[in-house]
């Protein structure tokens, strides 16, 4: 009798901990939230943020992918909602990378964001 007790809190423990490993990514490929720091201002979507550390969420609208950036340790909080599109990389990557480009007015503007682990790429 207590071994079959011991087996199933071993069972239950596995299978709580392979939830848990599985909740962090959804069926994109990519997590649903992560980090990144932007040393430079730069224009996601409309918006110009100012430099700083940036919490971004990967959600949905429908069939739209949309990736919401929320300002991190600011007294002036922002958050900015921009749609991107996902492209599937050939492994999972091994950084979180930014590109941009710079426009006419010499602003950085976001052109792909990648976070670590993740098997997509966000395209803006």
């Amino acid at each position: 009798m207590r071994f079959l007790k011991v087996v199933a809190l071993m069972a239950m423990c596995v299978l709580g901990l392979s939830l848990l490993a599985g909740a962090s990514e959804n069926k994109f490929g990519v997590a649903d939230s992560g980090r990144i720091t932007f040393d430079e201002p730069i224009r996601v979507g409309n918006t110009l943020l100012p430099s700083g550390d940036y919490q971004v969420l990967h959600t949905m609208n429908g069939e739209r992918h949309i990736m919401v950036f929320k300002r991190l340790n600011s007294r002036k909080s922002i958050e900015v909602s921009v749609q991107c599109q996902l492209v599937a990389l050939q492994k999972r990557a091994l950084r979180t990378e930014s590109s941009y480009v710079m426009n006419a007015a010499n602003e950085r503007v976001l052109q792909s964001l990648t976070f670590k682990g993740d098997s997509a790429q966000h395209v803006f």
